[in-house]
């Protein structure tokens, strides 16, 4: 029997460490008399070449986007105010406090830990490659490295952005543990080598991921 040694654990962040973004999707299209999960269907529509795509590569700068998401959401039938709708998605980040509590018993327990995000830059930073994800400034020292899509030109599911965070963490694929709320986007990771967990439930996720890493992590990690 083969017994895995594992050395890092690489977090997605919205949907993960902090709130989906979906979440906001969905209260926005409440809020709007929009059909249920008509923003997402947009983003999912426009798919690598759209607007929410180039604003997480780092193409587009913040009124560039929300000129193009508009434009999106008119031809799909919808009216978006995309500032108003970015805006109350930086309002609604706050990290889970469960899974900072279980990063820091990874990092104590010996192993590296690594956030792979897919942002944007923050507005007042269109023109350097500061990047927003929520808070993750307030968190950054838990993790040993942050990949930002906005920052390396590059953004989940394109399996280059998943090697450049292993290369940056110093370890192969498969001494990798990799969490997303996304199955596109666990899919490429999974295919590189990677143990993978689908966080649909956080609790239930660090549960998994503590019987992956026998280390005790979530409720009963207390």
């Amino acid at each position: 029997m083969t017994v895995l040694t594992y050395r890092a654990v690489i977090f997605d962040l919205g949907g993960v460490v902090f709130p989906s973004p979906f979440d906001t999707f969905a209260a926005y299209e409440r809020d709007h008399d929009l059909p249920e999960r008509f923003i997402r269907s947009v983003v999912a529509a426009s798919a690598d070449h759209g607007a929410w795509a180039r604003l997480e590569r780092g193409e587009l700068t913040t009124p560039e986007f929300h000129a193009a998401f508009e434009r999106e959401c008119a031809a799909a039938g919808g009216v978006v105010d995309a500032a108003e709708l970015m805006g109350a998605i930086a309002l609604g980040f706050g990290a889970r406090p469960e899974m900072v509590d279980a990063i820091t018993r990874i990092r104590d327990a010996g192993l590296r830990t690594g956030a792979l995000t897919n942002n944007w830059r923050s507005p007042e930073n269109d023109d350097h490659a500061r990047t927003t994800t929520g808070g993750i400034d307030d968190l950054a020292e838990l993790f040993d490295v942050v990949v930002e899509s906005a920052e390396v030109g590059l953004r989940k599911p394109d399996p280059r952005i998943y090697e450049l965070a292993c290369t940056r963490l110093s370890v192969q694929p498969s001494e990798t543990v990799f969490l997303d709320d996304l199955g596109v986007n666990l899919k490429p990771a999974r295919e590189l080598g990677m143990t993978t967990i689908k966080v649909i439930d956080p609790g239930r996720a660090l549960r998994e991921l503590g019987d992956v890493l026998a280390i005790p992590l979530g409720a009963h990690g207390r």
